[in-house]
């Protein structure tokens, strides 16, 4: 593979005009398709085998048109002034009610002038509309083809605000602006870091390109399968940043050759050969991580983890071909338009930086001070991670000015909080029943013990499934969706035991709580899989098992840090206002209430988090002990390599971990509670684990365990493929410099990657 990649990264030197045409023909050619063909996307939010499926399954089985999920819509309409029960808004809601009867699609209308269709203060009222044969990917439009019709009421002064039956994972997910700000930021990063301009710009054209071919690859992926919503905006976060950084380690890496004297080409191919498979190495941990979401019995999840996966394979792609030809017909023109004074000092860019080579010798000689100082400070980053509060992440805590949120807080004042989330109570019938007026005995007796229910605040009429083997019940609680109280509404329900009926509960709420519980059962084998497989690569990269399994478990200890601060931040409320968040309606007014008050997180989140995590930690693992052992192989003196190898790696690191957490903060920017969720969570973890754990407990692990860190049976060894990327070899150019100076974030040697 040494071979291969030496060979890969020479040719596209050689041949960089081909190959940058060929990559920017890919992306416009990509991006072209999507405009053309547009960008499908459709979250399966169903979970196999799950109570809350079933009744959703049911409901759409003979219970009249329009019973799909996806197929309603609700206008919200609201009078300040005035009852919506006068005479001149009584006639404006009737010619809407026929003017939204013409809108394709729509097979009812129902008036708002029904019971339970108006508020008490007969201000609120809400048009249900039941559409069947829509799209259900174009929900959105559909809903403001509504809105629209609804033109008359509007004219006559009454608030018009749509709410779709999707869930804030429907949500659909624009990006622009924190792009922006992300590769502005990392542009300051690498301009600091290198010096020069043309320098700086390499890694951010590299991640653009790497971006533009991996979402036009998802947008067209739309069309033959299932793509969340959030695919977009995950693989643009993880892609921008991976991108950057995999591109960062490569022009590092060639910068200092080409200070030593090597040739262009030479210094071109000796960077793919090293850094280049560390970079193939990290990649696929990223890889890795992600793909075990499979095993996570979400459907949403096991697709948004392979699918954001492509975004990390175009990054290592481009790192490995892109880059190179870009530094082979660029030379020592990387260097040009340096920076007054930045510029001078990147002169000496190619020399280990004296900083991060003091803290590695001083890490040596105190690793036992340094590792229990370590562990007393993650610790106390983690330990509110103990009170870290999950639930469902409802439109109360959306955009203040969104229809969304607008539309909660009316239907919440008008009905009460739980007409957000209603339950749908299904019951499957031993024996076939006639529907008839009044209700069959069983539809009633089950009406009444659901009404019954401690926390139910009232429920519809039965409906009886056409033939006749099922009953369905509408119920709204007394708690809002996310409301852990909610879940116990739902517990309850389905515990009711009704002789010759099953009864099943679906529903928002109903649907998190079985995610939950999914989620619950799966994270076990989740987490054992991306720790056991991401040791395993690491074994083939080093050839080290105690430091394999030693990287796995200091990447769980980055993520500790990442669940306190999300802990700290939403579950505690400590400065959730800060980072955007708009408090929910029920909060009151004043300074502290408006900016720290406690914020529900989806249950699906952290072992999402931790999957994406896992993968991005482990790419400064690889870069770390690939300089640590080279230095290790050089001189056979323990203390030493990982002096110098934190010395030679923690100006690059240093860098690569500010693109990442600028790119991750830029994110927090976006409106959506679910990217600040995961924009605070991960620029924390790349924040901590860049500085405390690869800067003081992943070194002084490695002093003191000495020899050890590199032992390997002999049975073992035998059986490893040469796959290592840190040997110490002839291949180093010759004549060019003492080898210290070429002991970089990547490594090479004859049996290199």
């Amino acid at each position: 593979m040494a071979t291969l990649l030496g060979r890969l990264g020479g040719w596209c030197a050689r041949h960089g005009v081909i190959v940058l045409a060929l990559w920017m023909l890919a992306a416009a050619a990509l991006t072209a398709g999507t405009v053309v063909l547009g960008r499908p996307t459709s979250n399966d939010v169903s979970i196999p085998g799950t109570d809350a499926q079933r009744a959703h399954e049911l409901m759409r089985e003979g219970f009249g048109p329009g019973m799909d999920p996806g197929g309603t819509v609700q206008l919200v309409l609201y009078d300040k002034d005035g009852p919506l029960t006068d005479e001149p808004n009584k006639s404006a809601i009737e010619k809407t009610l026929t003017d939204l009867r013409r809108v394709p699609h729509v097979v009812e209308a129902q008036t708002p002038f029904r019971m339970g269709g108006i508020a008490a203060n007969l201000r609120i009222g809400v048009i249900t509309v039941r559409m069947e044969g829509h799209d259900p990917a174009k929900l959105t439009e559909n809903t403001k083809r509504l809105t629209d019709a609804a033109g008359p009421v509007r004219a006559a002064g009454v608030e018009v605000v749509p709410a779709d039956s999707s869930t804030p994972a429907d949500k659909e997910i624009k990006t622009g602006p924190s792009e922006i700000i992300g590769v502005i930021c990392a542009m300051l990063v690498l301009l600091f870091a290198f010096g020069t301009v043309v320098a700086a710009l390499i890694p951010i054209f590299a991640a653009l390109i790497s971006i533009g071919v991996g979402l036009g690859v998802i947008g067209l992926l739309g069309h033959l399968v299932d793509v969340p919503k959030q695919a977009p905006v995950m693989a643009t976060m993880i892609g921008l940043g991976v991108g950057i950084d995999y591109a960062l380690f490569l022009l590092s890496r060639y910068r200092r050759l080409l200070a030593a004297g090597v040739p262009v080409h030479e210094a071109v191919r000796t960077t793919v050969t090293g850094s280049g498979g560390a970079v193939v190495f990290a990649g696929g941990t990223v890889i890795i991580a992600l793909s075990a979401l499979l095993l996570a019995g979400f459907p949403l999840m096991r697709t948004l983890g392979w699918i954001t996966g492509i975004s990390v394979v175009c990054a290592v792609l481009t790192s490995i071909t892109l880059v190179p030809a870009l530094l082979g017909l660029l030379g020592h023109r990387v260097n040009a338009l340096r920076l007054p004074f930045i510029g001078r000092k990147a002169r000496g860019a190619h020399t280990p930086a004296s900083g991060w080579a003091r803290l590695g010798l001083w890490v040596a000689k105190r690793p036992w001070t340094v590792l229990i100082g370590s562990v007393a400070i993650l610790a106390a980053l983690a330990a509110p991670a103990l009170g870290l509060k999950l639930g469902a992440l409802d439109d109360g805590y959306g955009e203040a000015d969104s229809d969304a949120r607008r539309s909660y807080e009316l239907m919440a004042i008008g009905f009460g909080p739980g007409i957000n989330g209603p339950l749908i109570v299904i019951a499957e019938l031993d024996q076939k029943i006639e529907d008839s007026d009044p209700p069959p005995a069983i539809a009633q007796v089950l009406a009444q013990r659901v009404e019954h229910t401690e926390g139910i605040a009232h429920v519809a009429e039965p409906l009886i499934n056409e033939n006749g083997r099922s009953v369905m019940i509408h119920a709204v609680s007394d708690y809002s969706p996310s409301d852990p109280k909610a879940l116990d509404v739902v517990r309850a329900v389905r515990g009711i035991d009704v002789p010759g009926a099953n009864v099943h509960v679906g529903g928002e709420v109903a649907g998190m709580a079985d995610a939950s519980e999914r989620i619950a059962e799966r994270t076990p084998l989740v987490i054992g899989v991306v720790v056991v497989l991401s040791a395993l690569l690491l074994l083939l990269a080093f050839r080290a098992p105690l430091v394999a399994v030693k990287a796995a478990l200091m990447n769980l200890v980055s993520l500790g840090a990442a669940f306190g601060a999300l802990a700290l931040v939403f579950s505690f409320g400590l400065g959730s206002g800060l980072v955007g968040m708009d408090a929910p309606a029920s909060v009151n007014a004043g300074f502290v209430n408006l900016y720290f008050f406690s914020v529900p997180i989806d249950s699906y989140v952290p072992l999402m988090l931790f999957a994406v995590l896992f993968g991005l930690s482990m790419d400064y693992e690889v870069f770390l002990l690939t300089a640590v052992r080279q230095a290790y192989l050089r001189t056979g003196d323990n203390r030493q390599a990982v002096a110098e190898g934190l010395g030679s790696t923690g100006r690059v690191i240093t860098s690569a971990a500010l693109i990442m957490v600028a790119v991750f903060v830029a994110f927090i920017a976006y409106p959506d509670p679910l990217v600040k969720v995961f924009g605070v969570g991960l620029a924390v973890a790349i924040a901590v684990d860049a500085t405390i754990i690869r800067g003081f407990l992943v070194p002084s692990t490695m002093v003191l365990l000495g020899r050890w860190n590199w032992w390997c049976p002999k049975w073992l060894d035998r059986i490893l493929p040469p796959l290592s990327i840190a040997e110490h070899g002839d291949d180093e150019p010759e004549g060019h410099g003492d080898g210290r100076e070429l002991v970089g974030a990547g490594g090479q040697g004859k049996n290199a990657v």
